[in-house]
């Protein structure tokens, strides 16, 4: 065998190595993964009951209803749909209706998103990157002078 043909070989097998290497990697770490949706997306593609994503949106106007110890009953809405979330905990300081939102958790058999944490924006020009940018896809404006529909604060 000469040289050039080990040379070869050599890196023939290197990407194969490399190749089974991040094989293994992304299966190991399929179920990790937690995607990102907006309620119109739930509503034009559903999502497998208790599968993990990430909810994301504003808390819409008149939803946040308190229960028993840290029971929290709001809606996250993107000014098209709105999905009911049930969460168990403590929530963020700056929480509130008309915000910007992402919950994680998974659905349940009734359409109700089971969150199990809550991340709210933390001043007043922060809004997740994700939730902006879906909102603007979906046509709602953001920033000073936005008119927003009636069931959402400014």
């Amino acid at each position: 065998m000469t040289r050039k043909q080990r040379r070869g070989v050599l890196i023939g097998v290197g990407v194969a190595v490399l190749m089974v290497a991040v094989g293994l990697v992304l299966f190991a770490l399929r179920d990790a993964i937690v995607f990102f949706h907006t309620p119109s997306d739930l509503a034009e593609k559903p999502i497998e009951i208790g599968q993990r994503f990430r909810l994301g949106g504003l808390v819409a106007a008149g939803s946040v209803k308190r229960g028993e110890g840290t029971k929290v009953n709001f809606a996250v809405t993107d000014t098209l749909e709105t999905v009911p979330v049930v969460y168990e905990g403590v929530l963020p300081d700056l929480f509130r209706e008309g915000q910007g939102v992402i919950t994680e958790g998974k659905m349940d058999e009734a359409g109700t998103f089971i969150a199990d944490s809550v991340l709210a924006k933390h001043d007043e020009n922060y809004m997740p990157p994700e939730v902006a940018k879906a909102l603007e896809a979906k046509g709602v404006k953001l920033g000073e002078g936005a008119k927003h529909p009636e069931n959402v604060k400014p």
